[in-house]
């Protein structure tokens, strides 16, 4: 007895799952699977096979065990992806989207309360493109520290026509508000929230943008042949060099000042006309006529030297529009920027 209590104690957390699966029979244990998710299946199924024998003595402590907690108010473990499976037996696929946009979203109860969790740089790099009267609406509902910092970093001429607003405010009709308040739980909080999702699709493409360019190629070659819809996706969300003309000016003036002049010199050497006319266009006639200067000098360059180059600016401009200090727009018709 001793023995076999001994063998109990030292099974771990997924051993004990793993017995649990086998013991249960193919039928229950299949339902059981289906509800959780790749890792945790993947844990299971290695833990499994590499099990061995179990004596019943084990077995049997293990279903007391289990009967014990599962009658008792013993802990749990609440996580983003089982609440959304769980919701998702209930309710319809769109309705737990919106759901769970919400909860991953800034916390608050309310709207305005997850505002005041939003950063400020964020938060003004949305409400710079809005209008001034419903941007004074909305730095009158959020805390004054947080609405000081936020209208500090908007435009100065925008900024005073936020004050004049907010200074002639009477107010504001519950209609207004609630409207307010929908379009920033359906353009901004939905979108802040999606930024914290993370599929395998957008994993494997920010592994591409680093990847060389012949390694790319070979790659999603193979892709393209095995998984074409896979393929297509990734294509679809990868942002290399060339995309960085979905930056407006301000961005790109931005990314200049951030940037080493050498690394761009090195990177523009392989782009092509329209991405070097957009960082030539945002240059002093003189920081453009040096830059050429230094492009020709460089003279033949290594397309692996160009390759990473161009890697590290785009990184570079990922990391700004993170922190909200550019923009990038998603590439759609309607997102294309005319000058």
């Amino acid at each position: 007895m001793a023995r076999m209590k001994e063998d109990y104690r030292s099974l771990t957390g997924p051993q004990k799952a793993a017995i649990l699966m086998l013991s249960l029979g193919e039928e229950q244990s299949s339902r059981l699977f289906a509800m959780m998710d790749d890792e945790e299946i993947k844990e299971i199924s290695q833990t499994m096979a590499s099990l061995g024998t179990v004596n019943s003595g084990a077995v049997e402590r293990l279903f007391v065990e289990f009967a014990d907690q599962i009658s008792s108010t013993g802990s749990l473990v609440g996580s983003l992806e089982s609440t959304e499976r769980l919701l998702l037996k209930t309710l319809n696929k769109d309705r737990v989207e919106l759901i769970m946009e919400e909860i991953r979203g800034p916390a608050g109860r309310t709207m305005w309360d997850k505002l005041g969790n939003v950063n400020e740089t964020v938060l003004a790099n949305y409400l710079k493109n809005e209008y001034p009267q419903t941007v004074a609406v909305v730095l009158a509902k959020i805390k004054a520290d947080h609405a000081a910092r936020v209208l500090s970093m908007l435009p100065e001429n925008f900024a005073m026509e936020v004050i004049m607003r907010m200074l002639r405010m009477e107010a504001v009709q519950k209609e207004v508000l609630d409207g307010v308040e929908k379009t920033l739980r359906t353009e901004f909080m939905s979108n802040l929230a999606r930024t914290a999702r993370r599929d395998a699709h957008e994993l494997m493409a920010d592994i591409f943008n680093n990847l060389d360019r012949n390694a790319e190629n070979r790659f999603m070659g193979a892709l393209e042949e095995r998984n074409r819809e896979s393929a297509e996706r990734i294509k679809a969300l990868m942002f290399t060099f060339e995309d960085l003309v979905r930056i407006d000016m301000t961005g790109i003036q931005t990314l200049l000042r951030n940037v080493e002049k050498d690394k761009l010199g090195m990177a523009l050497k392989g782009a092509s006309d329209g991405v070097k006319e957009l960082f030539f266009k945002n240059m002093s006639e003189r920081a453009g006529k040096m830059m050429r200067e230094d492009m020709d000098a460089m003279g033949p360059v290594r397309l692996r030297d160009v390759d990473q180059a161009q890697a590290m600016i785009v990184v570079m401009a990922k990391e700004l529009a993170a922190s909200g200090q550019i923009v990038i727009s998603e590439g759609r018709e309607e997102d294309e920027l005319v000058y």
